[in-house]
Formats: C-alpha cells, sequence, structure tokens
C-alpha cells in the first residue's frame, strides 16, 4: 500500500490499509484545466517563445506539476498552505518553458532509466518497500485524476529537467581552492563575545500610566486596533467521540494491528512523542490518533449524507442549515465572531473551515462537510460583522497593557545607548566590559564561540534574533563594542573579546565537503541566472506574467 512521506503526517499511511483515512482536500475537479480557466481568460494560455500552449499541454504540465509538488511535500497542492510562495498557474508556466527547452536541446531519457526511476520514487513511498504500479494507480493517482500515463510522463520529463539543469549550470564548477578556502574561513571563523541585553520587562515595574496618557496613547494606536471584518456561521458537528465505538471495531478487524504500530512508532523515531515516558505509552499515543482519525472517517461519512439532503432542500439559503438539523434531531449552534487568520473560539478547526466562512455564494450557501481536529463540520453564514474599531473602554486593559510595555521599551533602549557611550569611554580607557556592565547594574552574558555558520548559540534564544546578533558581532572589531541593536523588547549590546584561530586540522577534513557545497550552490547561481535570461524572453506573450506585473506595480489589470 502507498502511504504519505511527511515524516510528521497526522495521516497514518498504514491506516490506509483499512479504508479508514480518506482525503479531506479533493483538488482534483481543476485536473483538466487552470482554476477560472487561467487568469488570462478562458482558454487564453498565451504564446512562450513563438509557440502557442494548448489546453492540452497546459493541462498535462499542470497534472506534472502536481505530482512534482507530491513526491517533493507529500501533499497534494490545494490551495490552503500557507507557504505564499507556492503558485500552481506560475509554475505551470515554468514547468513548459522547461518543456520547451528539453526539444530544443534534443535532451531525451531512455526508457530504462524512466522505469528505474519510476521504481525508486514508489519506493520512497513506502518507506523502501516495493509498491506496484495499479497500487499507486490506484491508491494515490486515481484519487487526483492521475493517470499511469500522467506519472510516467513526470518522470520522463523530471529526469530530463536535472539533465537541462547540469547542462545549463556547468559554469558553477568554475571555483578555485583559493575562493574555497576564503568562503570557509568566513563561514567559520568564530568570535569570542559578551553580550549585554536590556530587555523591556526589566523596565516594567517603573512605568506609570495616567488616564490623559492612555486616552492619547489609543488615539494615536488607535488604528491597530481595528478589528477585521469577521462572520458567524451556523454549524453542525458531527463529534468523533461519537463514533468512536465503530473506529475501534474497524481497527480491531486488522489482524497485524500491534506490528503496524511498532513500525509507525520506528518510522516517527523515539523522540517524536516527547511527553510520552515509555515506549508503551508513545504506542498507545499512535493508536489513539489511529482511532481518532478512524472516527473521523465515520464522522465524515454522516456528514456527508447529512449535507447531501441539505443541498436538495428548498429554500436555498443559510438559515436552511438549522431548521433542517432540527428535523433530523440535530443541533445547529452559532460560533462566536472570528476572522479570516484566527478560528473562531472553543471549535478544533482547520484552515478550510476559514476559507469557506468566507467563500459563500448566493447559491452555494452552504458548505461541504469540513473536517476538524475533533469533528466533522457542515456550516452556512450567520452574520456578516463588519471591520470597526472598538471603543476605548472596551479595550481599556489591553491599552494599558501595551502603553506600559511601550513605555518600557523605550526606557529599556535608552539604557542601552547609554551603555554603548559608556562603554565606548570606558573601553578607550582601559577598563573591561564586564566592570562596565557591573557599574550599569547588568548582568553580561558569556555565549560559547560561535561562526556565521552556527545555527544556535547558547544563551542568545529567545533574547535577539540569532542573524540579528550576528551581524552585529562580525561587523564589530576585536576589543570594541557594537552599536546598540534595537529589538522588539528592547536591545542588545555585543562586546568582541578576540577571533579565535581556525582549527587547521578540522578545516582540512572538511574542504572536500565544502566544496562540493560551494560548487552545488554555484550551479544553483548559475541556472537560475539562466532561466531568469529565458524568462524575460520567453514570457512575453503569457497573460498571466502580465496581470502579476501589474498587481505588484499596482496598475489596473487589462
Amino acid at each position: 500500500m502507498i502511504g504519505t512521506i511527511r515524516k510528521h503526517s497526522k495521516w497514518m499511511w498504514w491506516v490506509i490499509i483499512v479504508a479508514i483515512i480518506i482525503t479531506f482536500v479533493y483538488w482534483g475537479s481543476a485536473i483538466n484545466g487552470p482554476r477560472g480557466g487561467s487568469r488570462g481568460g478562458r482558454g487564453n494560455f498565451g504564446v512562450i517563445n513563438g509557440e502557442t500552449i494548448s489546453q492540452g499541454n497546459f493541462a498535462d504540465a499542470q497534472r506534472e506539476v502536481m505530482l512534482a509538488y507530491f513526491f517533493r511535500t507529500g501533499e497534494w497542492p490545494d490551495g490552503s498552505r500557507k507557504n505564499a510562495n507556492f503558485d500552481l498557474e506560475r509554475e505551470i508556466y515554468y514547468h513548459l518553458l522547461l518543456l520547451q527547452k528539453l526539444k530544443e536541446l534534443g535532451i531525451e531519457v531512455s526508457d530504462e532509466a524512466v522505469a528505474r526511476t519510476a521504481a525508486e520514487r514508489m519506493r520512497v513511498l513506502n518507506r523502501g518497500n516495493p509498491v506496484p504500479l495499479d497500487a499507486l494507480v490506484k491508491n494515490v493517482l486515481g484519487p487526483k485524476n492521475l493517470t499511469e500515463k500522467d506519472f510516467q510522463r513526470y518522470i520522463r520529463h523530471d529526469l530530463g529537467i536535472q539533465q537541462l539543469i547540469a547542462v545549463t549550470s556547468l559554469g558553477g564548477n568554475l571555483v578555485t581552492p583559493q575562493e574555497v578556502r576564503a568562503f570557509y574561513e568566513r563561514e567559520h571563523q568564530e568570535l569570542s563575545v559578551q553580550a549585554a541585553f536590556f530587555p523591556a520587562t526589566n523596565y516594567l515595574a517603573g512605568i506609570a500610566e495616567t488616564p490623559q496618557a492612555l486616552t492619547n496613547f489609543y488615539e494615536l494606536q488607535s488604528a491597530q486596533y481595528r478589528l477585521p471584518e469577521r462572520v458567524q456561521v451556523n454549524y453542525v458537528k458531527f463529534a468523533a467521540s461519537n463514533f468512536l465505538t465503530e473506529a475501534a471495531t474497524q481497527l480491531a478487524q486488522v489482524t497485524n494491528l500491534e506490528a503496524l504500530i511498532e513500525a509507525e512508532y520506528q518510522a516517527r523515531g523515539t523522540n517524536y512523542y516527547q511527553e510520552a515516558k515509555t515506549p508503551a505509552e508513545a504506542k498507545e499515543k499512535i493508536r489513539a490518533l489511529a482511532l481518532n482519525e478512524a472516527a473521523l472517517s465515520a464522522a465524515r461519512k454522516q456528514a456527508l449524507a447529512f449535507a447531501s439532503e441539505l443541498f436538495n432542500r428548498t429554500p436555498v439559503a443559510p438559515e436552511t442549515l438549522p431548521v433542517f438539523a432540527k428535523e433530523k434531531g440535530l443541533t445547529a449552534l452559532v460560533s462566536p465572531p472570528f476572522d479570516r487568520e484566527v478560528p473562531p473560539v472553543g471549535l478544533d478547526v482547520r484552515a478550510d473551515f476559514l476559507r469557506a466562512a468566507f467563500a459563500f455564494a448566493a447559491d452555494e450557501p452552504y458548505s461541504q462537510p469540513l473536517v476538524g481536529s475533533d469533528g466533522v463540520y457542515v456550516i452556512s453564514l450567520n452574520k456578516t460583522l463588519p471591520s470597526e474599531i472598538p471603543t476605548f473602554e472596551s479595550i481599556r486593559d489591553r491599552v494599558t497593557q501595551d502603553y506600559r510595555f511601550r513605555e518600557a521599551i523605550l526606557k529599556a533602549r535608552q539604557a542601552g545607548l547609554g551603555m554603548y557611550t559608556v562603554a565606548t569611554n570606558a573601553l578607550a580607557a582601559g577598563k573591561n566590559f564586564a566592570a562596565v556592565c557591573t557599574e550599569a547594574n547588568v548582568r553580561p552574558v558569556l555565549p560559547p564561540p560561535f561562526s556565521i555558520s552556527s545555527r544556535t548559540i547558547v544563551g542568545i534564544e529567545g533574547r535577539a534574533n540569532l542573524s540579528q546578533f550576528k551581524q552585529a558581532a562580525f561587523s564589530t572589531p576585536p576589543g570594541q563594542v557594537s552599536n546598540f541593536t534595537p529589538t522588539s523588547d528592547g536591545g542588545f549590546l555585543v562586546f568582541v573579546q578576540a577571533k579565535l584561530p581556525l582549527d587547521e586540522v578540522r578545516m582540512n577534513a572538511d574542504l572536500p565537503e565544502f566544496t562540493r557545497t560551494v560548487r552545488q550552490a554555484r550551479k544553483g547561481e548559475a541556472f537560475n541566472e539562466w532561466f531568469r535570461r529565458e524568462e524575460e524572453k520567453g514570457f512575453r506573450q503569457v497573460p498571466y506574467f502580465h496581470q502579476q506585473q501589474a498587481q505588484m506595480s499596482g496598475a489596473p489589470k487589462k
């Protein structure tokens, strides 16, 4: 059986065996063309380097992009990911351009390479175990309206694109040993420092507010308290807890359940459930998760039946949902107000719940069943609340807290700027930084030596942004103190004690792998530069990119 490749997925591959887990986000309906027929207009897919893009080519490229996304992330693109950098339509056009270049350069891939790579990709899905092609088609591709032909074409083109990248990035190999050594020294040169932090919390006790000061602060900052547009929805919840008995019965039918739980435990790693004191407790949590997912599947089945009847009821209106629920012996409730970003208080729902709540139309007043963490929901719009600024009295406590923290930040920064001046003069007079800190009643922090490549610095996490801290340290000469660096809750100073000598033995051992890393980065830069030039030439007659440029420049769409 095919399973997810996401290491931390809440969906467990082995539950699919008993057909308990189902796909909650269906995206395959868009498979025959771009959403809305392409932003350039229905059927107008543009021209790349003089070659008109047909609807069939666009749809094929869309399937390949979906497959590439799935094999890279372990999930299908559904428009709900928080990573806004992924734009399906943009990726389709990029893919089409690369396919055109494959033809121009005559890059072809053998059937043997396609078969070998396809088998490798399928084994990845099942943790190194072989997967029959018909199982892939039935359990992974079929639910998304994808076929064996789509999968094979994706593999062939993906291998070709890898060859294309290799050809266009050859210049990345041209890096000298002297350059590599200089890069290594820059990345691994360590500093010994002391740091002085000025957190706002140290100054809160000295802040006193007056009614007039609070009123003035509220008036000046009122825009930040504006509430966005919000909605309230009617909802019927099919709680997973009502289906636990049915779910337990389904799991009991899995004859090798204990072995599957053990395999899932080993795959997740012993540290996955850190709150579990023993392996037995961790496995029990895996069992509980499987039980909950099975219960959610059963709840969704009942919610689908309810929704199917609801959609055929008249009148087709939001208020029909609570009326119909009462007829069915169910209780329809009204959610607290919520916006597009924050779920309603008390409901453990997911992003698709928020999207559905703000996407109702007159002819579509109900949602499809929406799966939450503890139940499945069917919703309709109850009320829309416009954006507004709450009154001062209704948020007095919040305004008071914000005012006091703002004033504490100002005091912290004043203290930090003052100490910078004192420290600079004291160091010039021969005093040491620790003595300056003692006189200022500031306790210095002495982190271990670190370099630009350090991903963590003990004693700094939670006090300052790591990149910001390293920037201050490495831009300051040894024996001097950095300029005061303000942060969101105060600021800090860094005294650079010394640059530490490089470990020559370690450097010589690291250089071969570091050289490969540098060359790989250079090759990536070379390919990106080549692709940028091709993009500028190729996409001049693609409506999508013209609209993107218009949006970025603020120009109206044509």
